[in-house]
């Protein structure tokens, strides 16, 4: 028992400490925030959690700590927590500070607290600093000499704002206008503003609390009083209002362009016509159309170049930075965030600000986090930074808001000449759109979405020139609903382009050129296939015939023009030192390029099928030419009597359908291992990083460092790359097989020519009526049947030179021939396949005596072979004929000319027609009767 008990106990206490150890494992606490604690209750950082507050107490404004509810002070702290204690009847009002109570001389605030009337001050404490027994409200003085009014706490006198006393010589506005705590004499201005902001993408005017407050102070200000920073805000308004012009003259673009033209008498600035004085600079001209003037018109006086010792890519670009306010606030010099609201590394945002590098960065972006981080706007003006050594000069560069209205139009989203370009950007902008107070929610918000810088080359130049560079901004507007969920999606690239006119022209030349050679070519391809099927019509098949080949012939003018204007911008591009040309741009300038690529493809589709098309009618004919070597004896029963009659012994099929098997092997040779190209290809590109000359930057090399910034890919490189390479390959692997593997390893084809010979089977092949390819494989031996012994013999003597030559020919070894033969020779073969044809038709059309499909296809063979057999054999007999007699009329004329004696003429007639119908007259070499005239 004993035992027992303590294994139980044992087990006991092992369970409960590996049951501790499992839940020290783990460590979790709730999750609270600021905004989950109650009225009672305060944040406590330390714990991160909500604490309940001490008795009388409530939460305060910031929901990190606690203090005393209205009527209660502050006894006792000690730094983490208070002690409050409720005012007596005779001081119900806590001071100021909270730490005691007081009797008001007049009303209570709502939180406790004494309040005096306007213009007075609440005076606590005497001169010494002791508290009074009842609080006084002090009147400020606002007569000459004191001019003083309360100060923004109401706890003490101070002198009044300046534009009060230079108008009424008071602190009261009096008559005068009052906006935005300063006083205006009456002037040009429209007394009524227009505070409404225009969300012209949603429909939605806004009327911001922002506007309401500032606009017509910050345009009183800056006309009147010629205060900057009042011109300046005024300015930024103008800005969050997307510098947009409309009929109405009282909103912020409105009155600025009243006191730009108001000011005409200060001059301008910088000696820059479209800058006014004191004020900030906004727009190109007064009116739109000056973009093209503004943009093409003077180069940037320095050049970039990528190599050598010259070697410029740094675009330098500065910026002025405002706040809201107008207030200036620094120089930035324009690189990491400032423009760029994608989070990223400092070196792959710079790579952004290197000539050449297209430039390309996309995220997507919470708005609970842009109305963190951008609760008040920047305002920023852009500058290209052209300083060298000490002459420090800057060039400003254009913008182009595509959200800009004239007249209810957005105005530079169509033809250039129409543009309206102006100045002064900003990011992301949360302020306009608050509309109850400055304090709440934005009910919209703006964000630049789309940013772009693009350089344009200057035509013809060899020195790296470029136009000043123009800045694109889309604005995105997004109507707060859920900012902790919701999400926009902004861009920022630099883009580079040239004028492609002369690009344009020089491939229209070359595929003109090039279209009429292929007309051409396609006329000798058409009349060439009318000889080949003996037709001299020209009818509506030719015409298709001709549309087909020109097809083809036009996919291969496509597919050069294309390569070799991938393979020009390549090398010219990564190989140039001075810029003089740039890669097209993605979109509008690739779009011709894109579409000849789709024609290659769309008229190779067509040659392709048309290539299917003939390779499926080709008619192939396996010629046997092993004839039976024995007789057997075949007894033959009928009326009971047995007798035997003597047949030839039938020749094998095997050895033609061996040969037909080998043919159909052989159909996808290639002198190309497509396997081997692919894998090659993608090698090259990828391994050994040939696809990093595709990237849309001037440099060549082929291992780029992971950290660093990698730019899209040029479709025109990619395709040039990719097709060079994969010519380049194909062309290797053309001249291996040629050169090495076909006569040192294996030649398919010659194999194939060998096995014919051996196998005593000559191959047919009509690609056309009248047209196509014999290999002749008539056995030099008589029989190929034959055993294994029989067999080595033959090629023995063979090899020896024992015997006759494979060739058509007597003493020559040509075996493979294009063939050209007769309409007439055409019927007689399309008359021996006729009953074949005919077996595929309605069956009450085909002859039922004809006997059984079998039997006609066999018998179609057997004369088929034979008729194709006499005709081979005649050829053969013709042109030893002909030799024989040529040698014979050389021999005769040596003869003659030895003794000056003529010689008679042979004459070529046809011999006259035997029983056995041939498909065409035989030639018979007879000597011409001798004429009167002798040919020496």
């Amino acid at each position: 028992m004993a035992t027992g008990k303590l294994l139980v106990c044992g087990l006991a206490l092992f369970l409960t400490i590996k049951s501790n150890l499992l839940h020290s494992q783990q460590f979790t606490i709730s999750f609270q925030r600021p905004s989950d604690c109650g009225v009672e209750q305060f944040y406590d950082i330390s714990s991160q959690s909500c604490v309940k507050c001490g008795p009388n107490q409530s939460s305060s404004a910031t929901g990190l700590s606690c203090e005393c509810v209205t009527g209660f002070r502050v006894l006792a702290t000690n730094g983490a927590s208070i002690t409050c204690q409720q005012c007596p009847l005779q001081k119900p009002a806590v001071t100021e500070d909270g730490y005691g109570c007081i009797l008001c001389p007049g009303s209570l605030t709502e939180q406790g607290t004494c309040q005096c009337p306007s213009g007075s001050i609440l005076v606590e404490r005497d001169v010494q600093g002791n508290p009074l027994e009842e609080a006084r409200c002090e009147v400020c003085n606002g007569a000459e000499p004191a001019l003083s009014a309360p100060d923004s706490y109401g706890d003490r006198c101070q002198r009044c704002q300046a534009s009060l006393i230079n108008t009424s010589q008071s602190c009261m506005c009096g008559s005068n206008i009052l906006a935005g705590g300063l006083c205006f004499p009456p002037n040009n201005l429209p007394t009524a503003v227009n505070p409404n902001v225009n969300y012209a993408e949603l429909s939605l005017p806004v009327q911001s609390a922002w506007f309401s407050t500032n606009l017509y102070s910050s345009a009183a200000a800056c006309l009147v009083y010629t205060n900057l920073t009042a011109c300046q805000a005024l300015g930024n308004m103008c800005v969050m209002n997307m510098h947009s012009f409309s009929s109405v003259a009282n909103d912020a673009c409105g009155l600025y362009n009243t006191i730009f033209r108001a000011t005409a008498a200060l001059g301008s600035t910088q000696d820059i016509s479209y800058w006014r004085a004191n004020l900030p600079w906004l727009y190109y001209g007064d009116q739109p159309g000056l973009a093209n003037r503004v943009l093409q018109t003077e180069p940037l006086p320095t050049g970039f170049s990528f190599k050598g010792r010259s070697r410029n890519t740094d675009i330098n670009l500065v910026a002025a930075v405002y706040n809201a306010r107008g207030d200036f606030l620094q120089w930035e010099k324009v690189g990491g965030n400032n423009l760029q609201l994608c989070p990223d590394t400092a070196r792959r945002q710079e790579a952004a600000y290197t000539f050449g590098t297209a430039y390309q960065e996309t995220c997507v972006l919470s708005v609970a986090d842009l109305l963190r981080v951008y609760a008040e706007p920047l305002f920023y003006d852009v500058f290209v930074d052209l300083s060298r050594g000490e002459d420090r000069r800057l060039l400003p560069l254009p913008t182009r808001n595509l959200n800009q209205e004239y007249n209810r139009k957005f105005i530079n989203r169509g033809n250039l000449n129409d543009w309206y370009l102006s100045r002064r950007v900003l990011l992301v902008d949360t302020l306009s759109g608050r509309e109850k107070s400055l304090g709440s929610l934005p009910k919209v918000i703006r964000i630049a979405s789309s940013i772009r810088i693009g350089f344009q080359l200057v035509p013809g130049t060899q020195k790296g020139q470029v136009y000043p560079p123009l800045l694109s901004v889309t604005y995105s507007d997004v109507v707060i609903t859920a900012p902790n969920t919701q999400t926009v999606s902004v861009s920022f690239a630099v883009e580079y382009e040239m004028d492609q006119t002369e690009a344009h022209m020089k491939t229209d030349i070359a595929l003109g050129v090039l279209g009429g050679v292929s007309v051409l070519y396609s006329l000798v391809k058409t009349a060439s296939w009318k000889r080949r099927i003996g037709s001299p019509l020209i009818d509506m098949e030719t015409v298709l015939k001709f549309l087909l080949f020109y097809a083809g012939d036009l996919a291969n003018v496509f597919f050069f023009i294309t390569v070799g204007t991938g393979l020009y911008w390549l090398i010219f591009y990564k190989a140039q030192h001075f810029v003089s040309v740039l890669l097209p741009l993605p979109g509008l300038q690739e779009e011709r390029f894109v579409a000849y690529v789709g024609c290659a493809f769309a008229l190779k589709t067509v040659q392709f099928l048309h290539k299917l098309i003939q390779q499926l009618s080709v008619d192939i004919f396996f010629i046997d030419w092993e004839r039976p070597r024995g007789k057997a004896n075949k007894t033959i029963q009928g009326n009971a009597i047995g007798e035997a009659k003597h047949n030839p012994s039938p020749v094998s099929i095997w050895r033609t359908y061996f040969v037909a098997n080998e043919w159909n092997e052989i159909q996808t040779i290639r002198k190309i291992s497509p396997t081997f190209q692919i894998m090659a290809v993608l090698f090259l590109l990828e391994v050994v990083g040939f696809s990093s000359l595709a990237l849309r930057d001037p440099w060549s090399d082929l291992q780029r460092p992971p950290q660093s910034y990698s730019p899209p890919y040029s479709l025109t490189l990619r395709y040039g790359l990719a097709a060079t390479l994969w010519l380049c390959i194909g062309l290797l692997q053309i001249i291996f097989f040629t050169a090495f593997h076909e006569r040192f390893v294996e030649d398919k084809i010659r194999q194939f020519v060998d096995l014919c010979s051996i196998s005593n089977i000559s191959v047919l092949l009509l690609s056309h009526r009248c047209f196509g390819y014999y290999i002749h494989g008539r056995s030099v031996h008589g029989h190929a049947d034959t055993n294994m012994e029989e067999m080595n013999i033959n090629l023995k003597r063979e090899a020896e030179s024992l015997c006759g030559q494979r060739g058509l020919l007597p003493n020559t070894d040509t075996q493979t021939f294009q063939i050209s033969i007769t309409s007439r020779l055409r019927l007689q073969y399309d008359r021996i396949l006729e009953p074949l044809s005919r077996r595929n038709g309605p069956s009450r059309l085909v002859d039922a005596a004809s006997g059984h499909p079998f039997d006609r296809s066999t018998k179609a063979y057997h004369t088929m072979n034979r008729f194709l057999g006499s005709v081979i054999d005649h050829v053969r007999y013709q042109h030893t004929m002909n030799r024989f007699l040529g040698s014979v009329i050389d021999h005769v004329r040596y003869q003659h000319t030895t003794h000056h004696e003529p010689f008679p003429r042979i004459c070529h007639r046809p011999c006259k027609m035997s029983t056995y119908h041939e498909p065409f007259p035989r030639i018979c070499h007879r000597p011409c009767k001798i004429s009167t005239y002798h040919t020496p």
